[in-house]
């Protein structure tokens, strides 16, 4: 087997205290990212806030000052605008909020005439338009809570069956860990959650897990084997050192992957990649220093459980 690490002897455990503090100052972003999802104040794609998402490109030269400039004569003030250069050039997408179901197919008509107005020396050509009324995107916003609920759920029962409970709880605080670091960086990016985001972050908490299932499987082999001849702490050291090779081959192959497709995917795919790159990165830290360490605070405190 493939490796790029000789055997080492790492003390994770004994490190677990400054991972639960980074860990807790970064849950605290999620957690807020979470909040402010739910009260409408973060970056919400039209998915989930509605709206009129138009893309498409000038036949001349639009410098994106001029084109916020000619919206925001006409009422548009708080139009999203994003230049997809890599696209094509004079490529862009136009993004408008709506409070009515009403309007969602009438702004894209009134923004066509606004630029034409405005830009008469550049004619807009539109790829594609796409607009979801608010109704529906609060309907989205519920069903993707209930996505990660359920996602979580079901985790802490696979795991209860394959190993028992105590690994299952490890497992489920794990992967609810990874979610909300990875949806606290992107709040602090101030990149949009939409329907994408959240399809990365159900993506990320089975990659979480494929990690986190095989570092409890040699814990469990270890605990067999070797419970006599040390303590615990040490057997569920030499459990994540025996793993950590493999670990990180597996992590490499699957960020240079989800990297190429970042770089080259084009701009509808870019912020789904990026969530995931943050992902495998959060997901490999936290076998490592999350799902291990509760199991061992929970032997720590309550023995009994493990014998």
């Amino acid at each position: 087997m493939l490796q790029i690490l000789k055997k080492t002897n790492i003390d994770f455990i004994g490190k677990r205290y400054y991972a639960f503090a980074i860990s807790g100052i970064l849950v605290i972003f999620g957690l807020a990212a979470f909040v402010a999802i739910s009260l409408g104040k973060a970056d919400l794609g039209i998915d989930f806030a509605g709206g009129t998402m138009l893309q498409g490109y000038f036949e001349k030269e639009v410098e994106i000052g001029e084109l916020r400039a000619a919206l925001s004569r006409n009422g548009y003030d708080d139009a999203f605008i994003q230049s997809l250069h890599r696209e094509r050039p004079n490529y862009f997408l136009i993004r408008v909020k709506v409070t009515t179901d009403e309007e969602v197919t009438q702004i894209s008509s009134d923004i066509l005439s606004v630029l034409a107005k405005e830009l008469p020396q550049s004619k807009f050509n539109m790829d594609s338009v796409d607009g979801i009324g608010p109704a529906v995107g609060k309907t989205l916003q519920r069903q993707a809570r209930w996505a990660v609920l359920i996602a979580l759920a079901g985790i802490l029962l696979y795991i209860w069956i394959r190993f028992d409970f105590r690994f299952g709880v490890a497992a489920t605080i794990t992967t609810l860990h990874d979610v909300l670091l990875v949806l606290g960086i992107l709040f602090i990016l101030q990149k949009d959650i939409t329907l994408l985001v959240v399809t990365a972050l159900l993506t990320l908490a089975g990659y979480s897990l494929n990690d986190t299932v095989v570092l409890f499987d040699r814990i469990r082999e270890n605990l067999k084997l070797f419970r006599k001849k040390g303590d615990f702490s040490s057997t569920i050291n030499a459990s994540i050192n025996e793993v950590l090779s493999r670990t990180i081959i597996t992590s490499l192959t699957t960020f240079a992957v989800v990297l190429t497709l970042f770089l080259v995917g084009g701009e509808v795919v870019h912020d789904f990649a990026l969530a995931l790159m943050i992902g495998i990165v959060v997901g490999t830290y936290s076998s490592m220093f999350v799902a291990s360490p509760i199991i061992m605070e929970w032997e720590r405190k309550s023995p009994k459980r493990f014998k």
